[in-house]
């Protein structure tokens, strides 16, 4: 692993390759799962204050469980996620006509409908940001729905970290990614 500044980051994001593969997975890491999305602390106000931009996007299934319950929850660990239809489906989940699931959020984005793309740990997936005491750990979250991702990415040669570079920037800052992307080089080089 490599430390840049209070970050600890495992190899994996280095030495893994990645690129989401929406026609074979159908967005399963959206539907899947035993919660919602892990919410930062402010993103939960934020989530508030854009529903009414997302709200006809969303099933009326996922509009009663935000009537009911809110966008979020403190789940079993005591975080805040996503809110869940029928246990499962993020409520921020939409279907298209192929039957891929997407975001609600990250749609109304794309179309300049409000100005956040969606909660970093959505954005960040599959790496995962985990904090502790005195440092934070910044690991690849291997899951049997993205196996077709994965498939996609060493085909392409595309690392984990440089899929996910607009958010790991978005994240941690460019000057954090670029000392990843030179760690990164001189590991490769060494290998």
């Amino acid at each position: 692993m490599f430390q840049i500044e209070d970050t600890l980051v495992s190899l994996d994001l280095i030495e893994c390759f990645f690129s989401c593969d929406l026609p074979n997975c159908k967005g399963a890491c959206c539907i899947e799962g035993e919660a919602g999305a892990p919410l930062e602390k402010e993103e939960l106000k934020i989530l508030c204050k854009i529903l009414p931009a997302v709200w006809n996007d969303l099933s009326t299934k996922s509009q009663k469980v935000i009537e009911k319950q809110g966008v979020g929850y403190i789940d079993i660990s005591g975080d805040t996620v996503t809110s869940l239809v029928d246990g499962k489906d993020c409520v921020f989940t939409y279907y298209d006509s192929s039957g891929i699931c997407g975001c609600a959020i990250e749609k109304a984005f794309r179309e300049k409908r409000i100005d956040f793309i969606k909660p970093i740990s959505c954005h960040l997936y599959p790496v995962r940001v985990t904090q502790y005491k005195n440092y934070r750990a910044v690991n690849y979250n291997r899951w049997k729905v993205c196996r077709p991702a994965e498939l996609l990415g060493k085909k392409a040669q595309i690392p984990v970290y440089h899929f996910q570079r607009e958010a790991l920037i978005r994240k941690f800052g460019t000057a954090w990614y670029e000392m990843l992307d030179l760690c990164a080089r001189e590991y490769l080089k060494n290998v």
